[in-house]
């Protein structure tokens, strides 16, 4: 299936000044698969596992010289790496967090050979040993988007939506056309594998083995970054932190006898391990809205909607059944939507970063679901799974915000815009985005081809 990395990965391959390229995300978003797509257009291809064949580890025990490594790789596989026309790939290198420091040497020695290495929990091997600086790219992968799930099952809807004008309304039927495809995506989320199975089988019950299998892949990777004390806080918060979805977190609501002493170092390791993300709270006066974040004050995110609803135990077929009123009755699940699209359609070259806003005063608090920089600008975002004609947060917003020029309501209604509040169905995410940063739109208009 077509991704998005799959533009970024080809920039790369032609920059003329490439260096040695790190694919980061959790585990099953598609990093394996995302290189070897990447590897056919190579003469050659080269993959070493070193959770496949651990016995490879060893080629970086003695010392980091690439010219002996590229020498071992063939005396052991038999396959000859040729630099300029070879692309070698390390999978799982955080097996052998030495090999993450020869990518320097890969990069110094031997220029012209193409490295990409990834690793489902590489995060971790990289706060053990670092990151070569300057000598290592990163690009980072998530679960496929909206748009990507479009390209894998109707791929001519990404054409409409892009080629709608947003100063108009879209035909009613296009409307309710595309917003069932939203309700679809809502089920079956963005993992590759229950698209995959979703794009053959086309039933959702034949697929409903996938996500707990991911669940318990998921778990299981804590015995190789967790002590073994830790084992239960972090089983507690990452069955629990779901419950919470769109409120302020609170490690009170997890279990009354745990402290935030024990279970943040829990969540930090959820964080690293890519599966868990943060909406900072900030005070968005400003760019960059890191600049005002209050660091107590955070919302989290599982990385896929519909493991978060296998998680909370929710029936999915509503997004079939009835669409409309699924995403009425499940607000906080389309707001997790949106903010999986907004991390999606930035550019993968960094982990994207998520804030939202709030005022906690008597009588007058207020919250706005998401704030990005767009254009240079502060926008806020507000998320309504009906019609949400009530938007008095988001006024609030704007008269406290003067530099902000308007505000995006994403929500199931049709494209408007009213004197600062900008209202775009919530399929239209992409497009909004990829106003932002011409390779993105790029990346994107490549699915339809």
């Amino acid at each position: 299936m077509k991704r998005l990395i799959d533009y970024f990965l080809l920039q790369w391959k032609e920059h003329p000044f490439r260096t040695p390229l790190l694919l980061r995300g959790a585990r099953q978003v598609g990093k394996t698969h995302a290189a070897r797509v990447l590897g056919k257009t190579y003469p050659s291809f080269v993959e070493l596992n070193f959770d496949l064949k651990p016995q490879l580890k060893a080629l970086f025990d003695k010392d980091l010289d690439p010219h002996r490594i590229l020498h071992e790789i063939f005396v052991l596989t038999k396959q000859l790496v040729t630099p300029g026309q070879t692309l070698l790939f390390i999978d799982e290198i955080q097996e052998a967090p030495k090999a993450i420091l020869a990518l320097r040497y890969f990069y110094e020695l031997i220029p012209e050979l193409h490295v990409i290495a990834a690793g489902s929990l590489v995060d971790f091997a990289v706060q053990k040993v670092g990151m070569p600086v300057g000598r290592v790219s990163s690009l980072y992968m998530y679960p496929l988007s909206f748009m990507e799930f479009l390209a894998a099952t109707q791929p001519h809807l990404i054409g409409i939506i892009f080629e709608q004008n947003i100063d108009q309304e879209a035909s009613s039927l296009t409307h309710e056309k595309i917003l069932e495809s939203v309700g679809q995506y809502l089920a079956i989320g963005g993992m590759p594998e229950m698209v995959a199975c979703w794009q053959k089988m086309h039933h959702l019950h034949a697929c409903m083995h996938i996500p707990s299998k991911l669940i318990d892949t998921y778990k299981q990777d804590f015995n190789k970054y967790a002590r073994a004390h830790q084992l239960e806080y972090l089983n507690l918060l990452f069955t629990q932190i779901p419950r919470q979805l769109g409120k302020k977190f609170k490690y009170s609501a997890i279990e009354a006898d745990l402290r935030k002493r024990e279970l943040e170092p829990c969540l930090d390791l959820l964080l690293t391990a890519n599966i868990m993300h943060k909406v900072k709270h900030s005070g968005a006066h400003g760019i960059p809205l890191g600049a005002e974040v209050d660091f107590s004050v955070f919302k989290l995110l599982f990385i896929d909607v519909a493991l978060t609803q296998y998680l909370l135990d929710l029936e999915s077929g509503d997004w079939f059944i009835n669409p409309l009123e699924a995403f009425i009755n499940k607000g906080e699940l389309v707001e997790a939507f949106v903010g999986q699209e907004l991390i999606a359609y930035t550019h993968p070259r960094k982990r994207e970063e998520l804030y939202y806003w709030q005022r906690e005063a008597r009588d007058s608090s207020a919250e706005v679901d998401y704030v990005i920089q767009h254009k240079s600008q502060v926008i806020p975002i507000e998320v309504k799974g009906g019609k949400g004609s009530t938007l008095r947060s988001m006024h609030m917003f704007l008269e406290s915000h003067p530099q902000s020029p308007y505000g995006i309501r994403f929500s199931t209604q049709n494209y408007s815009i009213h004197e600062k509040i900008h209202s775009y169905p919530l399929y239209a995410i992409a497009k909004v985005m990829a106003d932002d940063d011409p390779d993105v739109k790029n990346a994107l208009l490549a699915l339809t081809l």
